[in-house]
């Protein structure tokens, strides 16, 4: 065999370098752990659609997902190597609807949408069954503050997505503490959660979106509050 045919041969025994600097092994780990969020968090919701998991262990382990997602892309590096969600996924040939629809929202399906929590084994008959959960004094004074800072937040001008999506995620997790299903404007708050987490870290909303977010979340507040009566 000619000499250069032997040295264009493939050594199989040779390990293969998927990076040369540390910093392309951090990037190519944390695009790897990006990955692997996905797949888990697909599965993850479709144990929690069969029943398959506890409510409260299906929100504990979703919630760590979501965060460890946001903390990866909280990179510059790797956030610009991602590019965005269907682009990484159609790089990586994957489909993951449910946990598509979940990275959109942002919030597990038990907060998003408790109405539809479906662990209970038994249905309260009609006649008896209580309109709202019962709920500690501190849990609607909590829901209430929440409320008043997020507004108070807005007429500061916080209007950044980093400033806002905090409390707002706070707040809905304190209203559902006090309140079963929608009521007038919950709907809406659902809405901004989604698309404050469609916005860029520093994001701005507009003076325009802000006054329309005040007006919301006022009608938000006064639906609220009803539900308390």
């Amino acid at each position: 065999m000619p000499t250069s045919s032997l040295s264009a041969k493939i050594n199989l025994d040779e390990e293969v370098k998927l990076s040369e600097t540390a910093v392309e092994r951090d990037l190519n780990d944390s695009l790897a752990e990006i990955y692997s969020i996905i797949i888990t968090l697909d599965g993850l919701e479709k144990a929690y659609i069969k029943d398959s998991i506890p409510e409260t262990e299906y929100t504990e382990i979703c919630s760590r997902l979501l965060k460890q997602y946001k903390s990866n892309l909280s990179d510059d590096t790797v956030a610009r190597s991602f590019g965005d969600l269907e682009t990484f996924k159609r790089q990586w040939d994957i489909e993951c609807p449910r946990a598509t629809e979940r990275l959109r929202v942002n919030l597990p399906a038990t907060i998003a949408d408790p109405s539809n929590s479906h662990t209970s084994t038994s249905t309260p008959h009609p006649s008896t069954a209580p309109s709202q959960p019962s709920a500690s004094g501190s849990k609607i004074l909590l829901a209430t503050e929440n409320f008043i800072t997020f507004l108070d937040a807005l007429k500061l001008n916080m209007l950044s997505k980093d400033a806002l999506h905090p409390l707002l995620v706070e707040l809905i997790q304190s209203v559902n503490e006090v309140t079963l299903g929608d009521f007038e404007g919950r709907p809406k708050i659902i809405s901004w959660l989604i698309r404050l987490n469609g916005m860029r870290a520093q994001e701005e909303l507009s003076e325009g979106e802000a006054r329309e977010l005040v007006f919301e979340m006022e009608g938000a507040y006064a639906g609220f509050k009803k539900t308390l009566n």
